[in-house]
């Protein structure tokens, strides 16, 4: 407020001086008046009023953001006091203020959307975000099937009613099986904690097409290897069986992890920079994407040990890695060197 206060003074000043030889002398006596001097006056008042309006506006952002960050860090908050159940997030509370997803549980004891939120949200604290994702790791994923359950145990015998999902059978959709929304959260969640070799693997579980692979896997999955799955199952009989296909939504967070995510292809508007979060095995890999009409060539290299990352665009460096995309119809080379 107070840097606008000395524009919008130092805005009428500069339109309000008249100085000059003619102005000087008529100014002489004090009486004269000067109808540039008017002009000037009528000008800067007006160049006043539309700063002090947008002075307005802006206070009124920066109050609207104060309240809504003030708004957010009160539910963080909230959760930290009566989400953290000792070793990872609790899911919620039925009415009767019993929680679910805590180890007090017999069933639902933990869940996976709770821990891997904590952070993507960045709302958790550091420390605890580490220990969630533990959590989930030892409770909810299963490398032998290949597996990210929603939850464990499944319901099947309390006497809280947790919704639709008592519905399925324990081990089946949301009720304790691989819910495939919630298990490219993990995968996202992984990532975000710098973890690129073990998001890329389970990033290759939920993969449909490492399900089936071999003739005993395909007889196993026994759904299309060429669309995503919504769920995979967990119950004893029917373990690694695919579930509903074809219209699940989790098919573009499956799109969007594997390309901006761990490849790090990020774009905003007509901008591009590369972020990965590549395995480290990975000595080189490309992409090749249409602009337009324009063509761009990426390759993405691992850069040389201790060295920072870098991005060349046709043979030039791109200061902060921003690469502004042009549709030109040309083809266009850009070579990333990522730190190791």
């Amino acid at each position: 407020t107070r840097w606008f206060s000395v524009i919008v003074r130092a805005v009428f000043d500069a339109a309000s001086d008249t100085t000059g030889v003619a102005a000087q002398r008529l100014g002489a006596l004090e009486r004269a008046g000067m109808v540039l001097e008017d002009w000037h006056t009528a000008r800067a008042r007006r160049i006043e009023t539309e700063l002090q309006s947008v002075l307005r506006d802006v206070r009124e952002a920066v109050e609207d953001w104060l309240r809504m960050r003030q708004r957010a860090d009160a539910y963080a908050r909230a959760v930290e006091r009566n989400g953290w159940d000792g070793q990872w997030y609790r899911r919620a509370y039925y009415d009767d203020g019993t929680p679910m997803g805590s180890a007090q549980n017999d069933e639902c004891r933990i869940d996976a959307i709770a821990q891997s939120w904590s952070v993507i949200s960045g709302a958790a604290p550091a420390a605890r975000q580490q220990q969630a994702m533990a959590a989930l790791e030892q409770h909810l994923v299963d490398d032998d099937a290949r597996i990210v359950r929603l939850l464990t145990p499944a319901f099947d015998r309390t006497d809280h009613d947790p919704g639709y999902i008592k519905g399925y059978l324990p081990g089946v959709r949301e009720n304790g099986a691989q819910y495939t929304h919630a298990a490219l959260w993990s995968v996202l969640a992984t990532a975000r904690l710098g973890r690129a070799d073990r998001a890329f693997e389970l990033f290759q579980m939920i993969n449909p097409l490492t399900r089936t692979d071999t003739a005993e896997a395909v007889d196993v999955y026994k759904v299309e290897p060429y669309v995503i799955a919504a769920d995979v199952y967990a119950a004893k009989h029917q373990l690694g069986r695919g579930g509903w296909t074809w219209y699940t939504g989790s098919a573009s967070w499956l799109y969007r992890i594997g390309l901006e995510t761990i490849l790090g292809f990020v774009k905003v508007g007509n901008t591009l920079r590369i972020d990965p979060c590549a395995p480290a095995a990975w000595p080189e890999y490309r992409l090749q994407y249409r602009y337009g009409d324009s063509t761009y060539l990426l390759s993405v290299v691992s850069a040389a040990q201790g060295q920072p990352g870098r991005t060349i665009l046709d043979g030039r460096v791109v200061e902060g890695g921003v690469i502004q995309l042009i549709d030109d119809g040309a083809t266009h080379k850009v070579h990333c060197e990522r730190v190791r």
